[in-house]
């Protein structure tokens, strides 16, 4: 999300270098480059308009201190507006209201509303251990209840069977949800997450029908779910509903698929209700609660090295790091199942593009090693395939790789010779890394080699 505007904005910055002080000359040019980047974002005039005047306010007061250039401290004050624009600070759900808290979602149709239902259900049971209940109230989208039936065994969530309470409960959305509360009560159950059904718009009948359930079961949390690659509908559908059924908070669903933001930046601003979690892809893992100052960052350029970590710590397998680690220090050869166990767990942290993009100075990198790297996700899952189809002792020992071989591979694999070809001398050129982070000094001069081979690889 946001490379669009992240591209434009840095171009903006870069024109300010060289200068030696700020004019309100050269500040009004970026300015005006600053608000095309957002219009071209699809974040709403208004929004628009205010930001920049409160960028360029701050902007003519401020003096250039302690050796930083016009350019940096203009993306300074930009940094401090975008967080104060997205919010400020993560707001997280409310779970220390009396149990079972109730968690409302909904949404308009084809948002992701139920899959987002799936992934606060995952997100509750394994970051707070918390037992939760799923309940689907929308009666109307054929398999919508079986959908978030299967969702909820993936989650290891529970899920409220309306069915066995008989067709009066299970065709009526005030009822099932009434129900799965007296169900989450009698049996002490943590959170309860009601799926509503969505509608193609804002109608009448849509928020009198959730008005109803939300009578019933007093929700701590509603939460509304809004497709981010809708820009300005997002927030304005947004802000309709809010005037109908005040919410809670706001999760924005898709937002690997979109490069423009305008949604994130307009939302909070118009309805005045935060965004509490970005939907980052199809797993149910793919969930992130949303930290304003953090985005702000990833925006210019400055990564965010934090939710990086946080990432790492919940999905790295530990003991296989730490297995590695000996084996190597211990001085045994770096193998293919290493190397596969690295991609693998650089998959389920989104890949590599995924961990690029929360990198400090991925704007410095040179555009050809860029490109390559953000489409290597494929090549990633192709490499874990074309390792998987070898045998265990030609992953150990890869030397033994002849034509032969190679060709039975490749087919195991349903790729092609040069493919592996390729992938070895991947695999050599990590195999040379490790060693010399195995030697006094090795990160060091292992981090340098790298910074020289982007370099040289932007030609």
């Amino acid at each position: 999300m946001f490379d669009q505007l992240s591209d434009r904005l840095k171009q903006s910055f870069r024109d300010l270098r060289g200068r030696g002080r700020l004019t309100e000359a050269n500040i009004a040019q970026a300015m005006r480059e600053v608000r095309i980047a957002l219009l071209e974002a699809d974040v709403s005039l208004e929004v628009t308009r205010h930001f920049i005047d409160r960028v360029k306010a701050r902007a003519l007061d401020r003096e250039v201190l302690g050796g930083l250039s016009p350019g940096q401290a203009v993306v300074g004050v930009v940094r401090d507006e975008l967080v104060r624009l997205m919010g400020e600070a993560n707001d997280a759900l409310n779970l220390a209201a009396q149990p079972p808290v109730v968690i409302l979602v909904a949404g308009l149709q084809g948002v992701g509303k139920t899959t987002t239902v799936g992934k606060l259900a995952r997100l509750l049971k394994q970051r707070h251990r918390k037992t939760v209940l799923v309940a689907g109230a929308d009666v109307y989208r054929p398999a919508a209840v079986e959908q978030l039936r299967l969702l909820a065994i993936d989650a290891e969530a529970r899920f409220f069977d309306a069915t066995a309470a008989g067709a009066a409960v299970a065709n009526d959305p005030v009822a099932i949800a009434t129900a799965a509360l007296a169900e989450a009560r009698k049996s002490a159950v943590d959170v309860v997450l009601v799926d509503t059904a969505g509608r193609m718009h804002l109608d009448d009948d849509m928020m009198a029908e959730i008005r109803r359930i939300h009578r019933a079961v007093a929700p701590t949390e509603t939460l509304f779910v809004a497709d981010s690659m809708s820009g300005q509908d997002a927030a304005n559908s947004a802000r309709a509903f809010d005037e109908a059924l005040a919410f809670t908070g706001v999760v924005l669903t898709k937002t690997d698929g979109d490069a423009r933001g305008g949604a994130a930046l307009s939302i909070r601003q118009v309805t005045g209700k935060p965004i509490k979690f970005l939907g980052v892809g199809e797993g149910l893992d793919a969930l992130e609660p949303f930290h304003p100052d953090r985005v702000a960052s990833r925006i210019l350029g400055m990564g965010d090295v934090l939710s990086l970590v946080e990432e790492a710590e919940r999905k790295v397998d530990r003991d296989k790091a730490q297995k590695m680690a000996s084996k190597v220090a211990g001085g045994r050869a770096f193998d293919l199942e290493d190397y596969r166990d690295q991609l693998t767990q650089m998959e389920q942290m989104g890949g590599l593009s995924a961990l690029l993009e929360k990198l400090p100075g991925l704007d410095r990198l040179p555009q050809k090693t860029l490109a390559a790297n953000l489409s290597g996700n494929q090549q990633t899952t192709r490499t874990i395939a074309i390792i998987n189809a070898m045998t265990p002792h030609e992953r150990r020992f890869p030397a033994i790789l002849r034509a032969s071989r190679k060709k039975r591979i490749a087919h195991g694999a349903g790729t092609q010779v040069q493919d592996i070809n390729r992938l070895l001398k991947q695999f050599l050129q990590m195999q040379k890394m490790m060693k010399k982070m195995n030697k006094r000094g090795g990160m060091k001069r292992m981090m340098e080699e790298m910074r020289r081979a982007g370099v040289d690889g932007g030609g």
